[in-house]
């Protein structure tokens, strides 16, 4: 039987232009794109030219301090591009699709019959591992590293966020084999919603089954791993998200690769929004093809509204991204008697505007910070978001002066950049926390490597 584990500290975000749960066809795309950027911590090499073909499950590019970790093509087809930015940075590697698809077969296997070390092998063949994260540090993880416990969350309740139970159906044996090769390799954890009914998922076998109740963020991962097996200093946990699972899983029962996913296209700039099954590196203008009311003052995200990064329609999806948004710049925007105005279609956690009478109230919020960076106030905002056993704000000014032995004390193992996006949304001193924290975290590895 689930475990079942209530949280009072959070913050749900109600925003207009949140997907129905229907379906349209995308289909299949001229060009696909690969980006090393969706994988933190990878320093890639890229093992293709252009001009070179390859079949869907072939890498693009390993990982140059481990080069035994691939990131396997997305389709079959022609290489086009390899995108460099700043300092020969690789930005993303493009792939022109064939019109009949190849794949690189690497045999169906029983689970059930496999070692941890025989999955982790399957998985690096296949170019699908590095879709394991792990804490601390937040960073893909590599094949080295010896896990006490895996986590995955199916409960995505940032806003706009697409639901998981809508990705789910049709993938309940792939999602059920995928956790039982994790489990071959350390004790899984599967984190749900209360509100989440899916049989597979409460019935979900060789893992514990945890439900959360609780607001936003009681899906992230780093909460779950806090409240049920916390990190201290020389412990590894993995992370993976729960389409990351189903990835694994299409491995082992068909052989090859699929990286297809579901996606949820959402924002109030939306018309009708909806999902779409797409494969990874699908071009945003694909997405948004026809389905936004204007093309101007309008901020495209690939992710969510607080955790995904400000993109354009020349982007491509994410590996990890579960959703793509589109909600107003704000940049157009004149208010007449700025902050005296009754404000009610504005959002507020601190009753500053009448909104606080509509509780059940979706809202139309855009871009803009509203103020600008000012000093550190210590008021108890970030630990009122914050269903974490850690001390958020002396954390944050841990980090800010470089007292890496306060931050060991802090709990800086257990975070990542994305437990802290709430509480970035109501930080009344406007600061970057998620770049903050991960700087900080990329400093610590560093000084620990």
């Amino acid at each position: 039987m689930a475990n079942l584990i209530k949280l009072r500290k959070g913050l749900d975000i109600k925003l207009e232009g949140a997907a129905n749960e229907t379906k349209v066809n995308v289909g299949m795309c001229e060009e696909y794109a690969l980006q090393p950027g969706d994988f933190t911590g990878l320093i890639p090499k890229v093992v293709v030219r252009e001009g070179d073909h390859v079949k869907a499950g072939e890498p693009l590019f390993v990982d140059k301090n481990c080069p035994e970790v691939r990131f396997a093509s997305p389709v079959s087809g022609e290489v086009t591009a390899v995108v460099r930015g700043d300092r020969r940075k690789v930005l993303c590697v493009k792939v022109k699709a064939d019109a009949k698809q190849e794949y690189v077969e690497f045999g169906t296997k029983d689970v059930t019959k496999l070692s941890g070390s025989e999955v982790k092998q399957a998985l690096l063949e296949a170019g699908l591992f590095g879709y394991i994260n792990q804490l601390p540090y937040a960073v893909a993880t590599n094949p080295n590293a010896e896990p006490k416990s895996i986590f995955v969350s199916a409960l995505r309740d940032m806003p706009l966020a697409g639901k998981f139970d809508v990705e789910l159906k049709g993938n309940e044996a792939a999602f059920q084999t995928g956790l039982t090769a994790l489990s071959k390799i350390a004790k899984t954890y599967l984190g749900i919603g209360l509100l989440q009914v899916s049989e597979s998922l409460h019935n979900a076998k060789d893992v514990e089954v945890n439900i959360f109740d609780g607001r936003c963020p009681a899906g992230n991962v780093g909460v779950q791993v806090n409240h049920l097996d916390p990190v201290n200093k020389g412990e590894v946990v993995w992370t993976v998200d729960p389409t990351a699972v189903i990835f694994f899983g299409k491995l082992f029962l068909t052989g090859h690769v699929d990286l297809t996913r579901t996606v949820a296209i959402a924002g109030s700039e939306v018309k009708e929004p909806c999902y779409a099954d797409v494969l990874v590196g699908t071009p945003l203008c694909v997405l948004f093809d026809g389905r936004l009311d204007k093309k101007e003052h309008v901020r495209i995200i690939n992710g969510n509204p607080l955790t995904g990064r400000k993109d354009s329609l020349e982007g491509f999806l994410g590996a990890h991204t579960s959703e793509v948004c589109a909600i107003p710049e704000g940049d157009d925007n004149d208010e007449m008697l700025g902050w005296i105005m009754p404000r009610t279609n504005d959002f507020s956690t601190s009753r500053s505007y009448f909104s606080w009478l509509f509780p059940n109230k979706k809202f139309n919020l855009d871009a803009r910070v509203k103020g600008g960076e000012r000093h550190m106030i210590m008021s108890g905002e970030y630990d009122s978001v914050l269903p974490m056993d850690i001390f958020g704000e002396y954390l944050i000014k841990a980090i800010l002066t470089g007292d890496i032995d306060r931050q060991e004390q802090l709990g800086i193992y257990e975070v990542s950049p994305e437990d802290f996006a709430v509480a970035e949304f109501v930080d009344s001193s406007k600061l970057e926390l998620q770049k903050i924290v991960r700087k900080g975290l990329d400093i610590l590895r560093k000084e620990n490597a």
